[in-house]
């Protein structure tokens, strides 16, 4: 299951400026590594505090993999 999509709709709803949000796939292996991409007003919405928004979303996309694959969120600066 590709989860770019769903991340995707997640993370441009948190954001307020959802149409600067961009989501970029890259391979390493088997691993899929998403690189998210934001406003600098939107990064702090995005990691939540002490990381909790972005664990919580990293959850729930695992949670539709159904352990299906290994995949790696990060928020880029």
């Amino acid at each position: 299951m590709d989860i770019k999509e769903p991340l995707e709709f997640v993370v441009k709803s948190i954001c307020k400026d959802p149409e600067l949000v961009r989501i970029q796939e890259k391979f390493e292996g088997k691993k899929i590594i998403y690189e998210i991409f934001a406003s600098d007003d939107d990064i702090g919405q995005i990691i939540g505090k002490d990381g909790r928004t972005i664990k919580s979303i990293d959850l729930t996309l695992r949670s539709l993999k159904n352990g299906e694959g290994d995949f790696e969120l990060k928020v880029i600066r």
